[in-house]
């Protein structure tokens, strides 16, 4: 099978089966999101939602949070992984924005990527959801599914699983296929055991096709 048809069969094969494929982060604005995504890194969604009414509640805009201090920030995320950092991250992400964008945020891959917690993923997701632009987020999931499904070919990093698959998915759908990745790795595809019996790409699935 060639790489080309293989775009081909499993895109057709979201495009019917899951219409609708969107970020499980709670979010209201470019803001919320941001907060969510920073505080998503190697913890659950669902964690991350419990968090996030509480805090975005006390502190809803970039100005409210940059005045506020990492260890006030801590206590309301003290449940997630890695919270010290993460509260450094978001008191200086929200300062930055205010004090370089004005309060707005930046519709520019690099420029998100000078916020502090801000790497070329979080980046990209940002880019997809809030601006729809044709941004691949790569996180663990896709990096995975990429290579297990046959998208990508030895990929030594998350930059290279990006430009392969932005250069075979058309620009109207990446934001929607990065989510498609990501849902069928969290709940089919899963790391330690694929539930390659209920999938669906099975027939189009390179790692399935060399048992």
């Amino acid at each position: 099978m060639t790489t080309n048809n293989r775009y081909k069969n499993i895109i057709a094969w979201f495009s019917e089966n899951v219409p609708i494929a969107e970020t499980e982060l709670h979010y209201t604005d470019s803001f919320g999101l941001l907060v969510a995504v920073i505080l998503s890194a190697q913890c659950t969604d669902k964690r991350v939602n419990m968090i996030t009414p509480r805090l975005l509640a006390d502190f809803p805009t970039p100005e409210a949070m940059a005045a506020s201090s990492h260890e006030v920030i801590f206590e309301y995320i003290r449940s997630v992984s890695y919270p010290n950092n993460k509260a450094k991250h978001l008191v200086g992400m929200a300062k930055k924005l205010v004090s370089d964008f004005g309060g707005l945020m930046p519709d520019d891959v690099e420029k998100l990527q000078t916020l502090p917690g801000v790497g070329r993923k979080t980046a990209n997701v940002i880019l997809s959801i809030v601006f729809d632009k044709p941004a691949m987020a790569v996180d663990t999931h896709v990096f995975r599914i990429s290579e297990r499904l046959g998208l990508t070919t030895n990929s030594k990093n998350p930059l290279q699983t990006e430009l392969e698959l932005i250069k075979h998915i058309p620009a109207k759908l990446i934001p929607k296929a990065h989510h498609w990745l990501i849902l069928h790795g969290r709940y089919v595809c899963v790391a330690r055991k694929p539930k390659c019996d209920e999938c669906g790409l099975k027939e189009w699935c390179r790692e399935y096709s060399n048992r």
